[in-house]
């Protein structure tokens, strides 16, 4: 049993590596699409962080357990007497007390600093969006420059939502039927939309053009699956002839 535990443990960190695999690029970002948002960096980051920590406790605390199997294990020559017991240390139970408590107050800190920032909305965005999740599609409202742009989905269709690279996009989510959930995975955020609640979130593109998958990410129906939608970034003199030629009609 002993020698398998080696090739056991070899073939789960085999596995573990190949699950991360997902090109060149992916590794510094753990498999998630690449952000095109200043707010997906600081997600990305925070993310990565967490991962790090939380690496770094368990490689102490499978320290701790090796070390304490190895060295105060039961010996042979010792016949029914246990290993010295360690009971009332002061010290120690001062110090397993104070370092949970130091390191979740690192976490709540870096976590609540990310939170604040990613989930700020200014009073005058560059673009405002006002995404209406129904069963079973998509309808978009953009508001930029005094002019209007609106866009209905389908589940056979799914709606596009225009967006200029470099400015900052507001949205606030309405449902007039059933919870559903506004997610761009290159966004590396998603918020519920739901009925009789407005949320509202704000991001700032990056100089990234392209086209992103977007889709609700909350159980709605049975044509939840349907509810697939496009977010196509674009330079910002495109998107001004996209509003100017789209103002005031609905797709």
């Amino acid at each position: 049993m002993a020698r398998r535990v080696p090739g056991a443990a070899a073939l789960a960190a085999l596995l573990v590596s190949l699950t991360a695999c997902g090109g060149p690029g992916t590794w510094d970002r753990a498999g998630f699409p690449q952000g095109v948002t200043k707010e997906a960096g600081i997600i990305q980051s925070l993310w990565n962080g967490a991962w790090i920590a939380s690496l770094a406790v368990g490689v102490v605390v499978w320290g701790l357990i090796l070390w304490a199997c190895a060295f105060h294990r039961k010996r042979k020559n010792t016949g029914d007497a246990l290993p010295p017991q360690v009971r009332y240390n002061l010290p120690i139970e001062i110090l397993y007390t104070t370092v949970p408590i130091i390191m979740v107050a690192v976490f709540f800190y870096f976590t609540a600093r990310d939170e604040t920032t990613i989930t700020a909305v200014s009073k005058n965005p560059d673009v405002k969006v006002h995404v209406e999740g129904f069963q079973w599609s998509w309808r978009f409202t953009s508001e930029s420059g005094g002019k209007t742009v609106s866009v209905v989905g389908t589940p056979a269709k799914r709606p596009v939502l225009v967006l200029p690279v470099n400015k900052s996009v507001q949205f606030d989510l309405t449902s007039p039927d059933v919870a559903h959930s506004f997610w761009v995975p290159a966004f590396l955020f998603k918020r519920d939309v739901i009925p009789g609640v407005k949320n509202v979130f704000e991001i700032h593109t990056l100089d990234k053009t392209g086209e992103f998958a977007g889709r609700c990410a909350e159980l709605c129906g049975v044509d939840h699956s349907r509810m697939l939608f496009t977010v196509k970034l674009v330079p910002q003199a495109e998107y001004d002839q996209y509003v100017n030629s789209q103002a005031g009609s609905a797709q």
